[in-house]
């Protein structure tokens, strides 16, 4: 196999090693992937991009020293242009927002399947944002109750938007995708429900961001739930 020419260069923060060479053995499965540094704690994380200059920094959350949250708001604020991903173990929305904030590209569970991690480093590694379905769908949750909160009683919250299909935007199919991913699915588990490669889903999600005109799958579904395009718990 030919070696491919301008891989995506990863750094790989977590204190524990075991958890560590399962996750470098999983990268080590793509070609375009290249892990080209590791470490144990938040503190070595500046030092270990500077002299590795990688593309995307895989980094856990919670380290006994310097947590991930500390480390990447110090990290982009030396290096803009590097990408973190952060792992971790928490679903709950008040995470990802305040790790969000400081300034993370992406937020993986570590409940991750190997499919989850490697679209999840491509989709950052790339420019994108990644955020696990399962939080997705609990921060689109939490966004619901805040938003029907803040409103009068006299108005319409999003459970009282009327349900209506996107035809007049996307296909059919499409608004299968949407639904699904609004129920937190993931790419794999899109296509297992619709009998469909995960490649065609993949093609299918990118053809709605596009035409919602939307930069990733969180915001295209908050978009989705506030006009009524996808039915709700």
């Amino acid at each position: 196999m030919s070696e491919v020419e301008n891989p995506i260069r990863i750094v790989l923060i977590d204190d524990h090693q075991l958890f560590r060479e399962g996750v470098k053995r999983i990268l080590a499965m793509e070609p375009s992937f290249e892990v080209v540094a590791e470490g144990s704690d938040g503190e070595v994380v500046i030092d270990i991009v500077r002299n590795y200059q990688p593309d995307v920094v895989l980094m856990d959350i919670n380290m006994p020293n310097v947590n991930g949250v500390e480390a990447t708001k110090k990290l982009v604020e030396t290096f803009p242009k590097v990408k973190v991903l952060i792992l971790s173990i928490h679903d709950d929305e008040s995470y990802v927002t305040h790790v969000l904030k400081t300034g993370a590209s992406g937020y993986l569970l570590k409940e991750m399947d190997t499919d989850a991690l490697i679209e999840a480093v491509k989709v950052v590694g790339e420019g994108g944002a990644y955020i696990h379905p399962k939080v997705t769908y609990n921060l689109i949750s939490e966004y619901r109750r805040l938003a029907n909160d803040d409103k009068p009683e006299t108005e319409i919250g999003f459970r009282e938007v009327e349900y209506r299909r996107p035809l007049h935007l996307l296909t059919k199919r499409e608004c299968e995708v949407l639904q699904l991913m609004t129920d937190g699915k993931s790419n794999r588990a899109i296509g297992d429900a619709l009998y469909i490669s995960e490649k065609t889903v993949k093609n299918h999600v990118s053809n709605i961001l596009q035409k919602m005109n939307m930069n990733d799958r969180t915001q295209a579904v908050v978009e989705a739930i506030k006009n009524g395009w996808v039915k709700v718990n």
